[in-house]
């Protein structure tokens, strides 16, 4: 049962460090990947759907991504919605290519997506504490219910510490990385 626990508690830190590389990953850097668009959804045929399953992305220049669409249809759609997102870009088409055109990062800018990556590690942070917090009040229960010795649950409660610490430090270790990304010129 404690270990069930632990494994439990360790899937969820897991994910946490996930979703803090997903969000790493759509904060734009000085080169741009098709990442970016990868919460952007476009209307095909009346339904809401991902920009990667309606075109094939390709970067040729670090500021620079051309989309071209797998249904020739769908290349308005597709415009409207890179153009209504929070990215801020104009796209350009010619019938058969998206071409998109990033606007060089100000330094200005730059600090601001740092400050943006600062705060989703911070979420990242708080949701494994949270994780730990509610894998903790579940040994605590265990040791009340006398499902399982005091001794047992104190050690189950110190590898809960250092697996916590360990998933904080990846989520550090990859703010540390993102923030050099951003700042480099």
């Amino acid at each position: 049962m404690i270990d069930d626990t632990l494994f439990e508690a360790e899937e969820k830190m897991d994910k946490a460090v996930t979703v803090a590389q997903e969000d790493f990953s759509n904060i734009r850097t000085g080169r741009v990947t098709p990442s970016v668009f990868s919460k952007i959804t476009a209307e095909y045929y009346g339904t809401q759907t991902p920009l990667n399953q309606l075109a094939s992305f390709h970067v040729p220049e670090p500021r620079m991504i051309t989309i071209q669409p797998f249904d020739k249809g769908s290349t308005a759609g597709i415009e409207k919605a890179i153009r209504n997102s929070d990215l801020g870009v104009n796209p350009t088409s010619d019938g058969v290519l998206i071409r998109v055109v990033f606007p060089e990062l100000t330094e200005e800018r730059r600090r601001e997506y740092v400050k943006t990556a600062r705060s989703k590690a911070e979420d990242s942070r708080i949701s494994i504490r949270n994780i730990r917090r509610h894998a903790k009040d579940a040994l605590d229960k265990m040791v009340k219910n006398a499902e399982a010795g005091e001794d047992e649950v104190r050690r189950a409660e110190a590898e809960l510490q250092k697996l916590t610490d360990s998933y904080i430090a990846k989520v550090d270790e990859l703010l540390k990385h993102k923030e050099s990304e951003l700042l480099e010129i």
